[in-house]
């Protein structure tokens, strides 16, 4: 008979108190997955995997060891658990690793609350299936679309359950349901390829096969004969799809473990000014149906709504309780853990104050620039902030769209680049990261 989750973790604590462990946490995870691909108006594929996964962290005084497996046999998680404490007692000693006080749990221990599965039944093939048939044929409609790259439909459901000798012991589930479609317009040396997706809790929100399928191939046709902007100086728009890497380079500056090795753009800027002050940057891990919400972390303590960036001013850092110890704060409340690694401080659900203007206005107001649609490389120096990625998209001469470009190269300075950033109105509110297109003014473009 299949064992609880939750009866394995206590398992794992218990082989780990056995072995000679002063102190350990546990996780364990099982999950299923379907995915579907089509093309040609053909099955190209199907998989399904199904698997449990169990982790274990044990403690000697300051040394620790983590441990994994994908087997639950008692035999296995006694000698798991004895090899763990091996590693331990041979680990260099941390002052600042341990688990949390007893008073710093969560008091939640499941996410009933946040919506994270749906009860709608799973899926059959056959429903993925014509999913990603549909997809593909909606692009396949559009006029200029030549092929279809892919087009695939999905579904999952992942459980996992926590548990830690200081009492602490919570778990949830969650599922999600998606479709995708990479479209290639023209043909040979003039081919252009784009793509749509969607991916939602509940497959009641899911956009529809069809619109998914048909805007992947309105953008590749879009794309086609592209050309290479001038060289210069030039305001830059940056879409809403890739909009969300420019603030994840802010939250990756502003995480614990990067603050505390000295190696951010951020350092000693707590309390100062990094984006414009009608702008804040809100974390929120407890959103109902959203895939990056949960009620407490990799260490058990509770999550909560936090401001990361206030009216512009850097309000505070990302933390595990380790960094928060090295740093002497408190910990926030965002401690991400696999089954083989300790803990490490990482965001949830974040949101950048939207502004008035659309897209389209914002078009308008940039007079000739770049509207970046799509990125690819990166090269950002994490000390400096200093940033250079390749880009592509299309040129805006006096406040038009005149044509798609591509092999061209945006630098700037980070913190400058995000002290000037002005919001669409665009974002997403179901997406874990809710930013909206944001134009930079006076960007370095290298093309022609």
């Amino acid at each position: 008979m299949t064992q609880a989750l939750h009866q394995i973790t206590d398992a794992l604590l218990d082989a780990a108190r056995k072995a000679g462990a002063d102190a350990g946490d546990a996780m364990a995870m099982n999950g299923r997955s379907v995915t579907i691909d089509m093309r040609g108006g053909t099955l190209e594929q199907a998989e399904r995997a199904e698997g449990l996964d169990i982790g274990l962290r044990v403690l000697i005084g300051q040394r620790q060891a983590c441990v994994s497996a994908s087997d639950a046999r008692p035999e296995v998680l006694t000698a798991l658990a004895e090899r763990a404490v091996a590693m331990a007692r041979e680990a260099p000693e941390d002052p600042w690793i341990g688990l949390a006080d007893p008073e710093q749990l969560s008091g939640t221990r499941d996410a009933d609350a946040l919506e994270l599965t749906d009860p709608a039944p799973e899926p059959s093939p056959d429903e993925l299936q014509e999913d990603a048939r549909a997809a593909e044929a909606a692009a396949l409609a559009v006029e200029g679309v030549t092929q279809v790259q892919s087009a695939s439909a999905g579904y999952s459901w992942r459980a996992v359950h926590m548990a830690a000798t200081n009492g602490f012991s919570g778990g949830y589930a969650r599922s999600d349901r998606g479709i995708s479609c990479v479209a290639i317009a023209g043909e040979g040396s003039g081919m252009e390829r784009d793509y749509d997706g969607d991916s939602r809790i509940f497959h009641d929100d899911l956009r529809s096969a069809d619109d998914i399928g048909r805007r992947a191939g309105e953008r590749a046709v879009a794309a086609l004969n592209p050309r290479r902007p001038r060289t210069g100086a030039y305001p830059v728009l940056f879409d809403e799809r890739i909009s969300s890497s420019l603030i994840g380079h802010l939250l990756m500056a502003a995480n614990g473990a990067a603050i505390a090795r000295g190696s951010s753009w951020l350092l000693n800027r707590l309390g100062e000014e990094v984006l414009p002050t009608s702008l804040s940057l809100i974390e929120d891990p407890l959103r109902p149906r959203v895939m990056g919400s949960r009620p407490f972390d990799g260490e058990g303590l509770p999550t909560r709504r936090r401001a990361i960036v206030e009216n512009g001013v850097l309000a505070g850092w990302t933390l595990d309780l380790a960094n928060a110890r090295k740093l002497g704060m408190a910990p926030t409340g965002n401690a991400r853990r696999s089954a083989s690694s300790p803990p490490s401080p990482t965001t949830w659900n974040v949101a950048l104050t939207q502004g008035e203007q659309s897209r389209e206005d914002l078009i308008a107001q940039m007079g000739t620039g770049l509207l970046v649609t799509s990125m690819i490389g990166s090269t950002v120096n994490p000390n400096t902030g200093d940033y250079s990625r390749g880009a592509s998209g299309f040129w805006v001469e006096n406040g038009e769209i005149v044509c798609p470009v591509n092999e061209c190269t945006i630098a700037g300075n980070l913190p400058e680049m995000l002290r000037r950033i002005t919001p669409a109105n665009d974002a997403r509110p179901w997406l874990s990261r809710v930013v909206p297109s944001l134009l930079v003014e006076g960007l370095t473009i290298a093309g022609e």
